[in-house]
């Protein structure tokens, strides 16, 4: 579940940035690239799980699939966390560096 809730939030991440690629001032490519990046570890990790579960790694209990699926979740959100932290930092827009000078 946290493979497929990266790759979804990766894909419409990706066609969001494409649609504006040329006006890319929020650098929603660095999200792009934090969102495919956790996809290509969560692919990494069911490849090596079932290499060691064998079939039974299609079959995951109810428990393991909500705690799959709130480790997604909290991924996804910790991406947005750090590409906003990332904005606030760099300040695209000139927002904070005009607001501190109306001060």
């Amino acid at each position: 579940m946290t493979l497929l809730i990266t790759i979804v939030s990766a894909v419409v991440c990706t066609l969001i940035w494409y649609r504006n690629a040329q006006h890319d001032v929020m650098k929603v490519s660095d999200l792009c690239f934090i969102y495919w990046g956790a996809s290509l570890m969560w692919l990494v990790d069911a490849v090596f799980e079932y290499a060691e579960m064998g079939a039974d790694f299609f079959t995951p209990s109810f428990s393991d699939m909500v705690n799959d699926t709130f480790l997604g979740i909290s991924a996804v959100t910790l991406g947005l966390v750090a590409w906003t932290a990332k904005l606030i930092i760099k300040d695209p827009k000139h927002i904070l560096k005009r607001s501190n000078n109306h001060e």
